[in-house]
């Protein structure tokens, strides 16, 4: 057997499991509801003794004919319904897609039309009481007829609202199934304000209609005392006020649950939680909206997925601001600082040993880089091969970037000697003006840092490889940053390669040579005495 079949034959094995509580639900509470009903009504409301003076047998008569026809009425409906609500076995072993399609076909048409299918079996059998007990009487008596009639007309009105409803409830479960596997495109049953009108109709309006025909009964033909009269009302009243409330607590319940759905769904998406889906069991405009729901939760993952997905590529600050701006080409000069990192050996280490263990040590490698760089609020704009630029400053902008780039810095060599066996690297950190924003064409562009600092930084890499730590910056670097500046030192300048001016080379003070201090300009480019 297929799998398609194999799910087809699981379902329609649900779905039998559910008829048979549901019928005996349909045939025991709701006919029970119904038989009360008229037994109260015709024991109080109606006046069978003076109606039946002419035949003292009606009142037994229609005893013995209402329990025969309650009877035969379940057992009808039992197999009536089990009919109603039959699925053909599913289709066997190497049955075609076209035969799996038609069995989930029929399986949601019985399972979305069950309640409706299920009341109409209930209003055809008490249908047929009202035209048996009128028959019985009408001869004897057409207003004894009458009366017998329309009170098991109430009868039959709250056992088919009670069936409705309660089918309803049963088939949530199976509901969800089909309407999950292909959601609704429209409602199927009658939407949630005529459910709330019938809701009225059938629990409320139809029993005072009994208060109206009394009264009017009374009027017509007499035979009322005050008492009796009285008692009417109160009687009717209290079928009214009972029946109503277990309708209108049945239709509260069968409307509230989607919505409370919906509501525990949209708080777990307010927590954070992409993945809350809400089971679609509601056919009418409520089932709509748990779908839409879905719809709409689905879209938020997938943006969710892709902001994340976008954010691993170009750094979380690119993302957001690309996200919640539009994307235009060039870019603006801004105040940056970089850093730039370059493993030592990367030659050496990708001829001596083998692949996965390379890529696992770039991993670890990129681990910590990533991770010290972000805990200084700054981001990786790209990885070359076995190295890595960060940029502090840009996209968001930072008090203080030149001194998150040299904290960062400092981290960094300190981690990378401490966590990583047998791997060192250069870092190199400079600061100042620089173009950042979009290069490329409208077609495939990238977020990016071009200027001074970045060629400077790459070319401090170098150096810092010679150097204890493997960490340096520029003085430009040194003199835009805050506190942190006073725990680097100068210790030499050098004209760097591809440039003609001298360059301050600074190192954390834990590494600087004794004697080795020297003057670095400040933000005016006047030389100023050294921190050290």
């Amino acid at each position: 057997m297929s799998g398609a079949s194999r799910a087809a034959a699981t379902e329609e094995r649900g779905l039998r499991t559910v008829t048979r509580l549901a019928l005996a639900l349909v045939v025991v509470i709701p006919n029970i509801v119904g038989a009360g009903v008229v037994l109260v009504v015709a024991a109080w409301v109606l006046p069978l003794g003076e109606l039946a003076e002419d035949d003292p047998g009606a009142l037994m008569r229609n005893l013995i004919a209402f329990g025969a026809y309650l009877l035969g009425a379940v057992l009808v409906g039992v197999v009536w319904g089990h009919f109603r609500m039959r699925v053909p076995p599913p289709p066997g072993p190497g049955a075609d897609d076209r035969a799996v399609r038609r069995q989930r076909k029929r399986l949601r048409r019985v399972v979305l039309r069950g309640p409706l299918r299920l009341a109409t079996v209930q209003t055809v059998l008490w249908a047929a009481a009202v035209v048996v007990f009128v028959l019985i009487n009408v001869f004897a008596s057409p207003r004894l007829g009458v009366s017998v009639g329309i009170t098991v007309a109430l009868g039959g009105v709250a056992t088919v609202a009670v069936t409705y409803r309660l089918v309803e409830r049963v088939l949530r479960r199976d509901v969800a199934r089909v309407l999950n596997d292909r959601p609704p495109s429209g409602r199927v049953l009658p939407g949630v304000a005529l459910r709330a009108v019938g809701s009225w109709v059938l629990g409320t309006a139809v029993p005072l209609v009994g208060v109206l025909l009394a009264a009017v009964a009374s009027l017509a033909f007499g035979g009322y005392t005050t008492d009796r009269l009285a008692l009417v009302v109160l009687v009717l009243g209290g079928v009214a006020l009972v029946v109503g409330l277990l309708v209108t607590v049945l239709t509260a319940m069968s409307t509230a649950a989607p919505v409370l759905a919906v509501r525990r769904a949209q708080r777990q998406v307010e927590d954070g939680d992409y993945d809350a889906e809400v089971p679609v069991f509601d056919t009418t405009e409520l089932g709509l909206l748990q779908a839409g729901f879905n719809t709409m939760v689905g879209g938020l993952r997938e943006r969710e997925r892709v902001r994340d997905l976008f954010g691993r590529h170009v750094g979380e600050d690119v993302a957001r601001t690309a996200m919640e701006n539009d994307v235009e080409l060039g870019g603006e000069v801004r105040e940056v600082a970089v850093l730039f990192v370059d493993l030592v050996g990367s030659t050496r280490l990708a001829a001596t040993r083998p692949p996965h263990e390379v890529v696992e040590a770039l991993n670890a490698f990129f681990a910590v880089v990533i991770d010290v760089v972000e805990q200084h609020d700054g981001w990786i704009n790209k990885f070359e091969g076995d190295a890595a630029l960060a940029v502090f400053g840009a996209p968001t902008a930072l008090d203080d970037a030149a001194g998150c780039a040299l904290r960062a810095g400092r981290e960094m060599a300190r981690r990378i000697a401490d966590e990583l066996d047998d791997i060192s690297a250069g870092i190199g950190v400079s600061a100042g003006e620089a173009v950042a924003g979009n290069i490329g064409d409208t077609r495939r562009y990238e977020y990016t840092v071009i200027g001074d600092p970045v060629n400077e930084a790459a070319r401090l890499t170098e150096v810092a490889k010679e150097l204890d730590g493997g960490v340096v910056a520029s003085g430009a670097a040194l003199s835009r940053a805050g506190d942190e500046a006073e725990r680097w030192e100068v210790v030499e300048s050098r004209v760097l390669r591809g440039r003609e001016a001298d360059t301050d080379l600074a190192v954390p003070r834990e590494y600087a040579p004794a004697g080795s201090a020297r003057e670095v300009p400040d933000d005016s480019g006047r030389r100023a005495p050294s921190l050290g």
